[in-house]
């Protein structure tokens, strides 16, 4: 008998080792990957100038947290190239640090180099201040330029001071030709630089860019400035599905209206490859000399539409429009040959609550095509701990059952 019972408790306690093993093992593949000591993930390089010293009796920002999941899927939290498997390298002269192209319809990252490693928008952050824009001012609202507005470090569009602009015509203004006096103009309209600032920040964690941190509406460089290829990605994906957005950085020509005694202002947009690159859609280019130059640019071909993100970028030994123009092509190629995602796009943080589901974008997934420990409690809300213990309790009782059966059998 004593045999059986050693038998028996044997296989039991087998069994409930490898169901608890079974069980415990997806937790563990659920759990947050490790990112690696991929260069610059908590900060973006130090700065080469004073611009973003803090003001007297006030301290930089710390760098914002390295999210345990990364935003997009596990590989977007790899060093270096990420490209699908079998697939050729990107053409060669590429400068950015970072960069990341992307299926804008889809959410797709088609292939991507350190997509989560911070750096520095320059005006790039400008589409994140239109997006507060395009969400909270009506397009025809009338704004009155002041004298601060009007003496803001150019690149400007030329406000003049009392004089009287449409919120619309203001938006070309900062998207084509990145006017910085209008960046502080929505400030002043918005609230203050401060609250503007604010704005930005709370719409950028909102929709799940979590390396990123504005410190000025414009994109001049501030401290705690951060972002990433990741991040900036989203944005404009996000912008992109924002009709009067989308309108303004189509637009190749704009003429803004005559103010305070002088004539009218022609602008041009500032995106060299829109009428050159053939399905051009917009974007927005920027520069300073910490971030360096940085760019975003979209186009359409076959019904698909691409856009791609450069960070850190430098203007040779070919220029930043060329070779995003490249990337582009190598984009639409891996597409043709329907290349497998490395990530996707999603407008929440990994981490984000069914109430921040709202701000999915229509047609949207979220994480799906990814893998977090979010993603798996809301496929599982009884918890991976709750069936290991409804297991346990069971094998007990089976096993007594078992046990007890032999006894009988044996005494029998």
């Amino acid at each position: 008998m004593h045999s059986v019972v050693s038998r028996s408790l044997k296989v039991f306690t087998t069994t409930l080792a490898a169901a608890l093993l079974a069980l415990s093992t997806p937790a563990l593949a659920a759990a947050a990957p490790q990112q690696g000591q991929c260069a610059n993930r908590q900060a973006p390089p130090p700065p080469v100038d004073t611009s973003e010293k803090p003001a007297p009796g006030k301290q930089a920002p710390p760098p914002l947290a390295v999210p345990a999941v990364p935003a997009g899927g596990d590989r977007m939290a790899e060093c270096g190239l990420i490209t699908p498997d079998g697939a050729l390298n990107p053409p060669d002269g590429n400068t950015a640090a970072s960069w990341l192209v992307q299926d804008l319809d889809t959410g797709a990252v088609i292939a991507a180099k350190d997509p989560h490693a911070r750096q520095r928008p320059a005006s790039l952050i400008k589409t994140l201040l239109a997006l507060v824009v395009v969400t909270q001012l009506d397009p025809l609202q009338p704004i009155v330029a002041t004298k601060e507005d009007a003496e803001q470090e150019c690149t400007c569009v030329g406000l003049v001071a009392g004089g009287q602009y449409t919120v619309d015509q203001l938006l070309h203004g900062l998207l084509m030709h990145s006017g910085n006096d209008v960046a502080h103009a929505f400030a002043t309209a918005l609230g203050g630089v401060d609250a503007t600032v604010a704005k930005m920040n709370a719409l950028a964690a909102k929709i799940g860019a979590l390396d990123t941190r504005a410190a000025t509406p414009s994109g001049l460089d501030g401290p705690g400035m951060s972002t990433s290829a990741y991040d900036l990605s989203l944005i404009f994906h996000y912008a992109m599905k924002q009709p009067e957005f989308a309108k303004v950085v189509a637009t190749k020509n704009f003429v803004f209206p005559p103010a305070g005694g002088k004539p009218a202002i022609p602008i041009y947009n500032d995106n060299k490859l829109l009428g050159v690159y053939p399905g051009f859609l917009g974007g927005k280019t920027g520069f300073t000399d910490d971030a360096r130059h940085t760019y975003v640019g979209a186009a359409q071909r076959k019904g698909k539409r691409l856009a791609v993100v450069m960070l850190r970028a430098e203007q040779k030994p070919t220029k930043v429009v060329d070779q995003a123009a490249k990337l582009l092509d190598y984009g639409f190629a891996l597409e043709a040959d329907r290349a497998v995602p490395v990530g996707r796009i999603t407008y929440q943080a990994p981490a984000a609550t069914p109430a921040d589901s709202s701000v999915l974008a229509e047609g949207d997934t979220g994480n799906s095509g990814t893998s977090s420990a979010a993603s798996a409690a809301k496929e599982d809300p009884f918890g991976v701990t709750g069936w290991i213990i409804t297991l346990v309790v069971f094998l007990i009782i089976v096993g007594g059952f078992v046990v007890g059966h032999q006894r009988k059998k044996a005494a029998g």
